[in-house]
């Protein structure tokens, strides 16, 4: 019987996968095994005996609180979830939870979606969090999941803990950490549009008290958009050191770099899609491609001092930079099929510092218990961005056929500066939280953060011109819970929030920040069992300073002025019966403009359908005496409105995709999945930003995946 040791391993990845070799020996590295539970993680623990169920989403409160005890919607994707539906991209995993929507993702560069109607700022794609860390300030490219253990989907406002962000929710990561028993796994896939991708995950002990994991990905294809290639690396060491009984001292690091085409779609023509196939590039392949590089440390500390008390510290800092020609559409002439195009260069870098420290205690007053959380952090954010572009007269236009494209035409060398600025950020704040047990059947949590915002922006086309503001903001939440029974919660919540705004109006004047106020109340109920689990939720949220296109400058935002978003969620998941595992949400979000001097009152904030839906279920099986699995799902996404500029001036149809996801195992070590995604080849169109840059859904694609685990 052949058998792979780690030193006959290492030197199999090396030559499969070279660029791993300079994290260092892969014989002292092991793989965990998703399906086992991980060392001290409680979540792992409960997932193992119970798929698709999480006890806590410790992102919420910064501490171990059970998802019932919490007085607002969350979701926890756990690992088995995600390898159940077979997905690698957190765009993918993100459609499992209820009231999240695709947003324009920058031709293809980054993430981008709304939760509850609420995007962010386009210009950097969608916040989320690492590890409670802000992870997307700056330009960091498609996230992999490669080192993902769990996605928390936190809803509601979270400023109260964490600052600056959306009213409507907020995603965090937990990576992958070191563990002290020895596993290997290396996985390789193959698929649709000549695909290949190899992952490793490797853990293990490096002494008695130190332990590290090693986590990379590889994948690189063509796509089902004509002339267009993808190429992404990650990859992810981290240590863990236990100084003593009481004292954890842990550093990670997170290296991407993405290549590919800046890609912005295809065209409504005269607001009709389908007249042009999916698969039509209306850029040009002598642009060459565009590349982000992205490389995240961090930093954690944690000590126990005092029966019940703890220390809790991080320090995290993350470089990133985008760069690359695109020739993108600028107007659909007269004639219905000869586009004009601009050529664009860019070269957008940000540097993000960020740090934080936390105390963490429980004492009681009387009869109620209280768990107390007192923290202050703070983060230094620069931002310099460059942009070159041309708009080629009438006389010598820059355009192609929509029906009939030729590519390799003379393109435009003589670029002008049209940004060219550095944007500087700096930002404070001290917070308390008091999660308190009033008795048996309540709870309450209580929060309040204040924040000290400075944003300095320098415009070196208006000869240096400074601005400068000062933001301070309080951010309040409370909540109260209701348990009538060990599975009913009934819950209420209220909470404020602020976002600063980035960036410079087309006058050179910085803008206000935004700032909301949301009200949500649920039902969260849980099988006697403990297996299965659902949450009904309810919200009404109103936001005021929303930055939007400027119609006169699309190289411009604006002040939407108000922003409203109320709806209901449904997320379920759990075990429905034995060896039946089901993920099932639905949203109805009616998110509206409330308040504009250019969109129209009452129009629905782009890309945010009514109604959007998703179902897998999954049936463990016996082949052969050999553990399978065979399963399917739904997604389902309702009409939207397709132009983040101009209301209602035409709309994405509604569709709906179906999944096939099988595995099995041929023996202890090794399994085999088959994923068929979209799985009736539907026509779809998954979001836009205008009627000129309007990104196609992929069609049927078909994932072979082999993993190997010792």
């Amino acid at each position: 019987m052949f058998v792979v040791r780690p030193s006959r391993l290492a030197v199999c990845l090396a030559a499969a996968y070279p660029w791993l070799a300079v994290a260092g020996p892969l014989d002292a590295a092991a793989a965990a095994v998703d399906r086992q539970p991980e060392v001290s993680d409680v979540v792992d623990v409960v997932a193992a005996r119970q798929p698709y169920r999480s006890l806590s989403a410790t992102g919420a409160t910064k501490t171990e609180t059970d998802l019932k005890d919490l007085p607002q919607a969350a979701r926890v994707l756990t690992a088995d979830m995600l390898g159940d539906a077979g997905v690698t991209r957190l765009a993918d995993a993100l459609d499992l939870g209820s009231g999240i929507a695709r947003q324009s993702n920058f031709g293809g560069v980054w993430d981008s979606y709304a939760i509850r109607g609420f995007t962010g700022d386009p210009s950097y794609g969608s916040d989320f969090l690492v590890n409670g860390f802000s992870s997307s300030r700056g330009y960091n490219g498609q996230r992999d999941t490669a080192n993902v253990s769990s996605i928390e989907i936190l809803k509601g406002p979270a400023a109260a803990l964490y600052g600056r962000g959306e009213p409507g929710g907020i995603i965090n990561i937990t990576t992958r950490k070191p563990l002290f028993q020895p596993s290997y796994m290396v996985e390789q896939s193959i698929g649709s549009h000549d695909t290949y991708r190899t992952a490793v995950d490797l853990t293990g002990p490096l002494g008695e008290n130190v332990a590290y994991r090693l986590n990379g990905a590889y994948q690189k294809g063509d796509s089902f958009r004509d002339v267009v290639r993808n190429e992404h690396h990650l990859l992810s060491p981290s240590v863990i050191w236990r100084i003593s009984d009481t004292t954890t001292l842990s550093y990670e690091i997170e290296q991407v770099l993405q290549h590919g085409a800046l890609d912005r779609g295809v065209v409504a023509v005269n607001g009709v899609l389908g007249l042009i196939p999916a698969s039509r590039f209306l850029g040009e392949p002598g642009d060459g491609r565009t590349t982000i590089k992205s490389t995240g440390h961090q930093v954690f500390l944690q000590h126990d001092f005092a029966p019940g008390w703890s220390l809790q510290s991080g320090l995290s800092y993350r470089s990133s930079r985008f760069t690359g020609f695109s020739s993108e559409a600028s107007a659909l002439q007269a004639d219905g099929r000869t586009l004009r195009r601009q050529r664009r260069y860019r070269d957008f870098s940000g540097q993000d510092w960020s740090g934080r420290l936390e105390v963490l205690g429980r004492l009681s007053t009387g009869a109620v218990q209280h768990n107390v959380l007192v923290g202050v952090d703070g983060y230094r954010f620069v931002d310099d961005r460059l942009q070159l572009r041309r708009n080629p007269s009438a006389a010598a236009p820059y355009s192609i056929d929509i029906y009939e494209p030729v590519y390799g035409g003379a393109q435009p060398t003589n670029l002008a500066r049209s940004i060219d600025t550095r944007e500087q950020q700096w930002s404070t704040g001290a917070y308390v939280q008091d999660q308190v047990d009033l008795g048996a059947q309540w709870k309450a949590l209580l929060g309040v953060r204040r924040d000290a915002y400075r944003q300095r922006i320098t415009n070196a086309l208006l000869a240096g011109r400074v601005n400068q503001q000062r933001i301070w903001a309080t951010s309040p939440r409370a909540g109260l819970v209701y348990q009538p029974d060990k599975q009913l919660s009934l819950y209420v919540s209220a909470a404020k929030s602020f976002r600063p705004n980035s960036g410079i109006s087309i006058s050179n004047d910085a803008f206000p920040a935004e700032s909301s106020r949301a009200y949500e109340a649920g039902v969260k109920f849980d099988t006697a069992d403990g297996k299965l689990n659902s949450t009904l939720a309810m919200y009404s949220i109103r936001k005021q300073n929303v930055l939007t296109v400027n119609p006169a400058d699309t190289n411009f935002s604006l002040a939407a002025g108000e922003v409203g978003s109320k709806g209901v969620e449904l997320d379920v998941a759990g075990e429905l019966a034995r060896k039946l595992r089901l993920s099932f949400s639905y949203a109805y979000t009616d998110a509206t403009i409330l308040r504009d001097n250019v969109l129209a009152v009452g129009g629905r904030v782009a890309n945010v359908p009514r109604h959007t839906a998703n179902l897998l279920l999954v049936r463990q099986l016996s082949v052969a005496g050999r553990r399978a699995s065979l399963g399917g799902g739904l997604n389902y996404v309702g009409e939207r409105n397709g132009d983040v500029a101009i209301s209602q001036s035409f709309s994405l149809p509604a569709y709906t995709t179906a999944k096939l996801v099988s595995s099995v195992d041929a023996t202890r070590q090794l399994r085999f999945s088959l994923d068929i995604d979209n799985l009736f080849d539907k026509v779809y169109y998954a979001s836009s930003y205008q009627q000129l840059w309007v990104a196609p859904g992929e069609p049927r694609r078909v994932t072979l995946k082999a993993q190997y685990r010792y």
